[in-house]
């Protein structure tokens, strides 16, 4: 059974993040170590094979905790302890208050051997690469982590995104390519379909319509009552709105680049008003839930669970419905086709997010440290770290394959809160890989069924929207505060003219505010920015 907390666990390890940016620099006494000219430092260290030291070293690392169990007591650092000769001394900080706590340690200057987890946002990678307190790692990465290396060499679109304007790599980050969502599906009420006659989901915006009065008029959920709900959302910020906009030529987020390499602003398109005019019309013939711009997850669910509704947005389908065993009798939602060419699309995960793990200036024994990082990247690593050491909550059945099979779990403890005592890959973004191998003997027939309909119904239309792109200090404060305030205004005036309070006799001038909102000059600094990252 897929547990709430094993989700939430998935979910934070494939969100996307900001990455670390830092600049070359440092103590002239380090500077010979971080680039391997020789050092006492270096002649200690085994190029490949295990132990990665001939005589043991400690570096400190900071981290943030979930509360789950201290990290020194984790057996994912004492089996790495054990294989590589690297000792380590753990300077966390509470989950909810590191990104406070971690700036405060950077602004002083006393900082740890290496970050490990969590995320830095744009402005503070900028500002603290300026200052020299992280190294390059590319060179390190070149010489001593062919793991690493293989990936960004496989993977162009992951190197330029890690790479900052200036040249070079300063954090590393998960790496998961098979991810294919921004948030969750959308799917269809099964029982609803099967009632109507459906023997697949519809194609185009006119099935869709059709489909959605169908649900409203033809009672199937049999109970006799006028109490279906065609389509429900929470302030369309759910989901809804991306997978809707799909079918108009705007499924890539906010901030997208076309096939043409043009950066654009989904909310100032003209194809926007034509999904606000659809939105109008399934809204006015009370299609679209009428407490869509008022009511709660909560509320949502409860609709769910009383089988009221036709097309709705949750992670899995399941979790609306019967709220506790996984199902494939709701089908997932295709994007629909309208007039608009070269629709519908649909907006694809980048596959990695930024900023996990970086050295600092203070470390003595980068090429060490780099060597201790790529064991994560490769299958191996990346089993220890996601699941524990081999022989506790799990074992292999196939070495060779990498298949593998869970333990029982010790005292009926759940699962999922074992797994985070014995790693730090718990509710938190790690560095490293995440792939079939790794996953292999844990991959349920309800995943595999997930992937089906991902191959199916979103992978044919998706493409990554917008890569992740480094902003200056000056750029990044301006587009916070410009969207900021825009999003505030989009959202207010998207439920305006949905709900007709505003008439999209109107839209030129919601257009026109937008501009003096800095709309234009946003797109202006993301376009300079994918023009930077496409050289890059």
């Amino acid at each position: 059974m897929v547990k709430g907390k094993k989700l939430l666990g998935i979910i934070l390890s494939i969100t996307l993040c900001a990455s670390l940016l830092a600049a070359c620099g440092g103590k002239a006494d380090d500077s010979a170590s971080s680039n391997g000219t020789g050092t006492q430092a270096e002649a200690n260290i085994n190029k490949d094979g295990f132990p990665i030291v001939n005589e043991s070293v400690t570096l400190s690392m900071m981290g943030p905790d979930v509360g789950i169990a201290k990290w020194a007591d984790m057996p994912f650092f004492k089996t790495m302890e054990e294989k590589t000769g690297i000792k380590l001394e753990f300077k966390n900080a509470p989950n909810d208050s590191y990104e406070t706590k971690r700036n405060l340690v950077l602004a002083s200057g006393d900082v740890p051997d290496i970050f490990f987890g969590y995320q830095f946002k744009s402005a503070d990678e900028v500002n603290y690469g300026g200052q020299g307190v992280l190294i390059p790692l590319e060179d390190l990465i070149d010489q001593y982590a062919p793991n690493i290396k293989k990936i960004l060499d496989e993977n162009p679109d992951v190197r330029k995104s890690i790479t900052t304007p200036d040249g070079h790599i300063y954090t590393l980050p998960k790496v998961d390519l098979n991810a294919v969502w921004y948030m969750g599906p959308m799917w269809y009420n099964g029982k609803f379909l099967k009632a109507l006659g459906y023997d697949k989901v519809p194609q185009n915006i006119d099935e869709l319509y059709t489909y959605l009065k169908r649900v409203k008029t033809e009672d199937p959920n049999g109970n006799g009552q006028a109490d279906e709900i065609p389509l429900t959302s929470v302030k369309l910020n759910d989901g809804i709105r991306m997978w809707l906009m799909g079918s108009f030529g705007l499924g890539y987020e906010d901030i997208y680049a076309d096939k043409d390499g043009k950066v654009h602003y989904a909310y100032t398109e003209s194809a926007y008003k034509d999904y606000l005019t659809f939105m109008n019309k399934l809204w006015n013939e009370e299609l679209l839930d009428h407490e869509t711009f008022s009511q709660t997850d909560e509320q949502k669910g409860s609709k769910g669970k009383n089988n009221q509704v036709g097309l709705f947005q949750s992670y899995y389908a399941y979790f609306m419905t019967n709220g506790t065993e996984p199902s494939t009798e709701d089908p997932m939602y295709q994007p629909v086709s309208s007039s608009i060419e070269g629709t519908p699309v649909v907006a694809k995960h980048p596959g990695l997010a930024k900023g996990a793990f970086a050295i600092t200036n203070a470390n003595k024994h980068p090429e060490a440290t780099i060597r201790w990082i790529d064991y994560l990247y490769s299958t191996e690593g990346a089993e220890l770290l996601s699941y524990g050491p081999e022989g506790m909550m799990w074992d292999y059945v196939n070495k060779d394959t990498h298949e593998k099979k869970w333990n029982e779990v010790p005292d009926g403890k759940d699962r999922e809160e074992y797994r985070g005592s014995l790693t730090p890959d718990y509710g938190i973004v790690v560095p490293g890989i995440a792939n079939n191998e790794v996953k292999n003997g844990f991959i349920s027939d309800f995943d595999k069924w997930i992937d089906e309909e991902n191959k199916e119904k979103l992978l044919p239309f998706a493409r990554v929207p917008f890569p992740s792109v480094y902003l200056s200090e000056g750029d990044q404060q301006t587009v916070s505060a410009t969207r900021s305030d825009l999003n505030t205004y989009v959202e207010q005036m998207e439920a305006k003219f949905i709900t007709g309070q505003e008439p999209l006799a109107n839209f030129e001038k919601y257009l026109e505010t937008a501009k003096k909102m800095g709309a234009e000059k946003m797109v202006e600094i993301y376009q300079t920015a994918y023009d930077q990252w496409k050289q890059n």
